[in-house]
């Protein structure tokens, strides 16, 4: 039984879809041509079963987001993104030519000097995604395009084949492909530069030697070998790679971290290096030590000259030029002195600490600050206030600042007292009271919550009376009362703006002779303010009574509706409870 391979989809969002380039884990790759502009494209597609899951959407728009921050010319540049028919897709710049494993499949091995050409270039593309803050941690021959020109190109910049065979992927563990995974990354351990540089080094290797530095039976095998095995060195299997190629990439794939080149940057000068020591060595000016020499340039054993030319002339040279660097100027021998350097450390404490307390703000300045925090509502800022103002200045002049201190320091503890007396949170986030005492204080600022000043206030002043007679309750009298006092402190009618509003509105309407409406609007106030004692007791008795009664004329009902009590309706004077009250209400007592 064969399986059909789906055929590809005729477009993708704007782009034509012309052939399937690729294919792995976590989507496939065509080539599109925008129906615009005309310009091809790499499209990868997250096939829609995929898109099922949430945690590939997810690994699929972060690999988008960090393709999007890393900008280089050794990296793929990332057009645009989208959503089409339920597919999700991105499309990318267009590599005409290969990748590196499609050009190991075809060579088997790379000579050194094209590898180094290569990996200076992929030092340069590591360089700008680390500086992006990304860790590519999927460094691989499949993941490096080669153009026609030879430019290297990194793509890539997620766990594109997640799923694949050969991968060893977990969620929140081990991530990458096993032949190219640090130790680190193996043990599921965070990933650094350092990271990237193992996995370089791991691809430098398979160009050099045409294998990977462990290969194993299965991919446990492999990291397992990764994390505790020891490999050999390229050298040993291509003999003529020079050893300072040899003893990089052996570096770079040292098991600790702090072992290998510090970045990218750093890798790709000493890279660089390494062909101009070989031409050096070569061209018989320099005598390296392990360097060695082919029959071209290795002298004859008998024209051999024993004066000082050659090798040991240039030797002496860089000795020479060594020393020469070494010599110290008359600053530098200043400066190499420990007592001349203990001295500047002393100026320079010294001039910090005079920095710093000119720095500081004066103490009028810091108690301005602790009232400006104070003005704004309980809360972080009281805290502030107490801890960065008030404590302090009270331990630098008790005598000067407490005066003006204690206020605020009687704001702060009613504040402390509310905070620990009115109750912990339950389950659904309501506020318990653990004992009666808390339960008293909770209806107290409840009723204050509700506009209900009066009530508060004489429960607070019983709830103070009865703690008097309680032994050891002078702190929490003295706190109650103190609760009392600030709302004896809050404007006249504050609370009651609504009515106060509305009890204009009523005047007006009544000073214009729109009897009708303002017994109405009155009669729905003292309806929403019925269960409210302090707010009825605030209402006047009636605004109606000064007022002209409105004719048989204006009251009549309109046609067609009946009159059930035209009589009783003329004949009988109108009270303040029947004109402010609802139809049928009982009157209320005050």
């Amino acid at each position: 039984m064969t399986t059909q391979v789906p055929a590809p989809p005729e477009r993708i969002g704007p782009y034509r879809i012309e052939r399937l380039l690729g294919a792995g884990g976590m989507g496939q790759v065509f080539l599109g041509v925008h129906e615009t502009t005309g310009r091809e494209a790499a499209v990868k597609m997250l096939p829609p079963q995929m898109a099922l899951e949430p945690g590939l959407v997810i690994r699929f728009s972060r690999e988008i987001d960090a393709m999007r921050m890393v900008r280089g010319e050794n990296v793929v540049e990332i057009y645009e993104s989208g959503e089409w028919e339920g597919t999700y897709f991105y499309a990318m710049e267009y590599v005409a030519g290969e990748t590196l494993a499609e050009k190991l499949y075809r060579e088997k091995r790379i000579p050194w000097r094209t590898v180094i050409d290569y990996a200076v270039q992929i030092c340069r593309a590591l360089k700008s995604a680390h500086n992006s803050g990304i860790i590519h941690r999927d460094l691989k021959p499949s993941n490096l395009l080669i153009d026609e020109a030879g430019l290297i190109k990194l793509t890539d910049f997620g766990v594109a084949q997640v799923f694949a065979a050969s991968k060893v992927t977990m969620t929140g563990g081990v991530i990458g492909t096993a032949e190219y995974m640090s130790p680190e990354q193996a043990q599921g351990k965070r990933v650094t530069k350092q990271s990237d540089i193992y996995s370089l080094g791991a691809v430098m290797y398979v160009m050099l030697t045409g294998r990977p530095p462990f290969t194993g039976k299965s991919a446990l095998d492999i990291v397992q070998k990764h994390k505790f095995g020891r490999f050999d060195s390229p050298r040993r299997i291509v003999p003529d790679i020079p050893h300072w190629l040899d003893s990089l990439v052996c570096q770079c794939l040292a098991k600790e971290p702090k072992d290998r080149f510090p970045d990218a940057y750093v890798l790709s000068l000493r890279l660089q290096e390494i062909p101009k020591k070989v031409d050096l060595a070569h061209s018989g000016t320099i005598d390296v030590d392990g360097a060695r020499g082919t029959e071209e340039t290795a002298p004859a054993v008998g024209d051999f000259d024993h004066g000082p030319v050659g090798g040991t002339l240039m030797r002496d040279l860089i000795r020479g030029e060594i020393a020469r660097q070494h010599e110290q100027s008359p600053l530098e021998k200043v400066f190499d002195n420990t007592w001349v350097l203990v001295l500047m450390l002393l100026m320079l404490i010294g001039s910090v600490s005079w920095w710093w307390s000119r720095r500081a703000p004066s103490p009028e300045k810091l108690f301005a600050r602790g009232e400006e925090l104070m003005a704004q509502p309980a809360g972080p800022a009281w805290d502030e206030a107490r801890r960065d103002v008030f404590e302090p200045l009270m331990l630098e002049d008790p005598d000067t600042w407490e005066p003006k201190i204690e206020p605020y320091l009687r704001k702060l503890a009613l504040y402390d007292f509310r905070k620990s007396f009115l109750g912990r949170r339950g389950a659904k986030g309501e506020k318990v009271p653990r004992t009666e005492l808390e339960r008293f204080l909770a209806q107290a600022m409840h009723h204050r919550q509700m506009g209900q000043t009066a009530k508060a206030r004489r429960l607070l002043i019983s709830l103070a009376d009865v703690l008097r007679s309680q032994p050891d309750s002078e702190a929490t009298v003295s706190m109650v009362d103190a609760m009392v006092e600030e709302l004896d402190a809050q404007p006249e009618g504050q609370g009651f703006e609504v009515m106060s509003q509305t009890l204009a509105r009523i005047a007006e309407l009544r000073k214009a002779g729109k009897t009708v409406e303002a017994d109405r609007l009155e009669a729905s106030l003292r309806e929403l303010y019925r269960d409210d004692d302090e707010a009825r007791r605030r209402l006047p008795d009636s605004t109606a009574q000064n007022s002209p009664r409105p004719s048989p004329a204006a009251t009549k009902p309109a046609s067609g509706e009946p009159d059930s009590q035209p009589a009783q309706a003329e004949s009988e004077p109108s009270t303040p409870e029947s004109s402010s009250g609802a139809p049928g209400a009982a009157p209320e007592k005050e």
